[in-house]
């Protein structure tokens, strides 16, 4: 079975989502970029009213859109956004000459690391083995750029298959996201990944929009049959 996880920005979101049945809940702020960070203050607070009812449901957090580069910044913000007491750390990371050091810096960090490739410009199935072999949480495929392009037209499916197949090789959970959509769910059932995160597809207005608790449910429901009609 998927697993739904529901990107949210705030504790009223996160509660909406958690009642609807999504099964992670992942706080990022999507007015500030794809992987845009909320506020230390504000996962904290959300982390203790989520957890005040649902103390055993996961919750991650990005860290912001930093550079992969900038991998001295990815590594304080990861310090501190572990510190609010989420479960995994998400961080985006670039194909390309950095994208190898941060990874082990990642690796090394006292936090429970999500890296989130981003396939905008395809994704190279022996960097996710590489990624694979350092022993992360969780291994996510999604996109930087949200211009309505999906995550299937960045990185063809036999090739995201590969990557999926590579990433789960030493037990990581893997992920799927990237503007994913009811036309997409066939090839999130064929590939199977253990977890599909959505933003817009549960928001009323696209995905600066309020999440809607009926989509939520609608998603969860999708994911966790083996035959599934689109509902709109």
């Amino acid at each position: 079975m998927t697993a739904l996880l529901a990107s949210v920005r705030s504790s009223e979101e996160a509660l909406d989502a958690a009642l609807a049945g999504a099964e992670l809940i992942d706080l990022k702020e999507p007015g500030a970029g794809a992987l845009g960070g909320v506020s230390l203050d504000e996962i904290t607070r959300i982390v203790a009213r989520l957890r005040s009812t649902f103390p055993v449901k996961p919750i991650s957090a990005t860290i912001g859109d930093i550079a992969t580069e900038a991998i001295d910044e990815i590594a304080t913000r990861v310090i501190e956004v572990g510190n609010t007491g989420v479960d995994y750390v998400k961080v985006g990371v670039t194909p390309g000459a950095a994208a190898r050091d941060c990874l082990i810096e990642l690796a090394n960090l006292p936090a429970a690391v999500v890296p989130v490739l981003l396939c905008d410009a395809g994704m190279d199935v022996e960097l996710t083995r590489f990624a694979a072999a350092l022993g992360f949480a969780g291994i996510v495929f999604d996109t930087a750029i949200k211009n309505g392009r999906t995550l299937f037209d960045c990185i063809d499916k036999n090739t995201l298959a590969a990557c999926l197949r590579a990433a789960g090789e030493n037990g990581s959970m893997t992920g799927l996201a990237g503007s994913l959509g009811w036309a997409q769910l066939p090839e999130i059932r064929e590939l199977a990944p253990d977890i599909a995160g959505f933003r817009t597809a549960l928001c009323e207005g696209g995905r600066a929009g309020r999440l809607d608790p009926a989509r939520v449910a609608q998603w969860a429901d999708a994911l966790h049959r083996s035959a599934v009609a689109d509902p709109h």
